[in-house]
């Protein structure tokens, strides 16, 4: 059962790396704070039952709907419909996405050999987010497509994180979130303040803002 959430994880990251519209991204976000929901559930007879209760709120609440909801109101109100003119094309992006897989699993069965108590198949896809989602930042123009580059590492960090999930401090848990949602809220401002000024909100715009 994990394995197989785990596969339906990795593969939204091939989803997003082959789509442009930006609903679809928030969409397969959604997906994965499901999937990462069904893996606490899983090992939660390993895990406190308050500290089980808050990391359920936190990936079905917060994960899969409220921040999803809010990214969707921006892209709306904004009218941001598709990520126009990344840096590589899909074709692309799919490409390099496939590699950084194959290189996160070549990292994950070295860590076999080298550490105990290490799952391949789950260590390898926390590698493959947590780089997958500085490839979209580094690859995408748009600021909200950024913040949805960062949300996708602190997905990935979390899911590496459930290995140990028992060892995970509930404090910890509230800064990630807090964090994050702190992230969200910001861009929702920034962008509804700079939408007046420039047509599109690229982070090549930002190189006319002055004080």
């Amino acid at each position: 059962m994990t394995d197989l959430v785990i596969v339906l994880f990795g593969l939204t990251l091939l989803y997003i790396s082959a789509i442009s519209r930006l609903e679809g991204y928030i969409r397969a976000l959604a997906v994965q704070g499901f999937l990462l929901t069904l893996l606490v559930v899983v090992a939660g007879g390993r895990i406190n039952i308050w500290n089980l209760a808050f990391i359920v709120l936190e990936t079905l609440g917060f994960k899969t709907f409220v921040i999803p909801w809010f990214l969707t109101k921006v892209v709306r109100e904004n009218e941001i419909s598709r990520e126009t003119e990344p840096y590589i094309t899909n074709f692309y992006s799919l490409l390099f996405t496939s590699l950084i897989f194959a290189f996160s699993f070549f990292i994950a069965y070295w860590a076999v050999r080298n550490v105990t108590d290490v799952r391949p198949l789950h260590f390898g896809i926390s590698i493959a987010t947590i780089v997958f989602g500085l490839f979209i930042i580094l690859t995408r123009k748009k600021l909200i497509t950024h913040t949805m580059g960062f949300m996708i590492i602190e997905n990935g960090i979390f899911l590496l994180s459930l290995a140990k999930v028992h060892e995970m401090p509930m404090i910890v848990n509230t800064g990630i979130l807090l964090d994050l949602f702190l992230a969200v809220f910001l861009l929702g401002i920034f962008i509804n303040k700079i939408k007046s000024s420039f047509e599109e909100l690229d982070v090549n715009e930002l190189t006319y803002l002055k004080d």
